[in-house]
């Protein structure tokens, strides 16, 4: 799969997630196979950019190539001067956010609640690929709500405004993340124009990949909650894509040393204070359903420093006692 110049190592990425998809996560998540990664939206309010979460979030030092960032915003000539903004920065694909239903984000009309205004899709993305030189993709959903899934139109405003890769969310706006995704609309998409199309939607398991894949046409899949506590899931779809083969799951070993790894970064990244706020989500999702966890992530969710924190998963993950099933 292709974006512009950049031809990726496989087509599997991860989904920009708000409060998740930080630099340490999808720094963990290229190392364990992740062929593709979007950062987390970025405002496009120039008003906001030197605030505590823009400057975490516009922090990319170290990452490879292509680094992919997102903006978010309702106004073309915002997220056009947005767009040249990040790209000073180092961003060499910009991509635009029109699928998050988060309530904080279409409430300014931004995110999935431009799919609504067809005509103002058009007019951003005529401003922002005309800004900057390096490729424009943008991430949707199927549409508004049900009875108005216009995604395959906005697809193709999309294609005809020079846009470089889609990414579309098999749900609605009013769905949020409610019920099941359908492929249908994104299949259909794929059908009708010629830019590569990352399906995005509840895959989470190889099979799933393999079915999604071949019934829409698409040419990559995003994955987002799925790698929430499981960032081996990239090298499984990948291998698996390859070969019609699992790979073994992590050993109990290999989890405790990607935890505390990330968790290391985590601490790193943000700072002994907030580090151990943004880790505590991190750590419930990566023990979520581990044998003998429950008093683990309890304990977990209550302590105040970092080294209480290592100390926790050393006591749990050297125990014998606490490993078994």
């Amino acid at each position: 799969m292709q974006i512009g110049p950049y031809r990726l190592r496989n087509p599997i990425a991860l989904a920009p997630m708000a409060g998740v998809t930080d630099r340490p996560f999808r720094q963990l998540c290229r190392e364990l196979g992740a062929g593709y990664v979007v950062t987390e939206m970025v405002t496009s309010n120039p008003q906001l950019r030197n605030t505590r979460k823009t400057t975490w979030r516009s922090n990319f030092e170290g990452e490879p190539a292509p680094l992919a960032v997102q903006i978010v915003g309702s106004e073309p000539d915002r997220l056009a001067e947005a767009a040249i903004y990040n790209v000073s920065l180092g961003a060499q694909i910009i991509d635009i956010n029109m699928g998050c239903p988060a309530k904080k984000v279409c409430g300014k009309l931004g995110g999935s609640a431009l799919l609504s205004d067809t005509v103002l899709v058009e007019a951003i993305l005529k401003a922002v690929v005309g800004a900057v030189e390096v490729p424009v993709t943008l991430k949707i959903r199927t549409g508004p709500d049900r009875s108005n899934r216009n995604g395959l139109e906005v697809a193709q405003i999309a294609e005809s405004c020079g846009v470089s890769a889609l990414a579309v969310h098999g749900r609605t706006r009013a769905d949020r993340f409610k019920g099941q995704a359908e492929y249908e609309t994104i299949r259909a998409i794929c059908n009708s124009i010629s830019l590569p199309v990352f399906a995005n939607g509840d895959v989470t398991t190889a099979e799933q990949a393999r079915q999604v894949l071949d019934y829409t046409g698409a040419d990559g899949l995003m994955v987002g909650r799925g790698a929430q506590g499981n960032p081996w899931i990239f090298r499984d779809f990948s291998h698996y894509l390859r070969t019609g083969e699992h790979l073994a799951p992590p050993q109990t070993s290999e989890v405790y040393s990607v935890m505390r790894d990330h968790l290391q970064r985590l601490h790193d990244f943000y700072g002994a204070v907030h580090g151990v706020r943004v880790a505590r989500k991190h750590l419930g999702w990566y023990l979520k359903g581990r044998p003998n966890s429950e008093q683990l992530l309890y304990d977990l969710m209550r302590v105040r420093t970092a080294e209480e924190q290592f100390q926790l998963l050393e006591q749990h993950f050297t125990d014998p006692s606490k490993l078994a099933a």
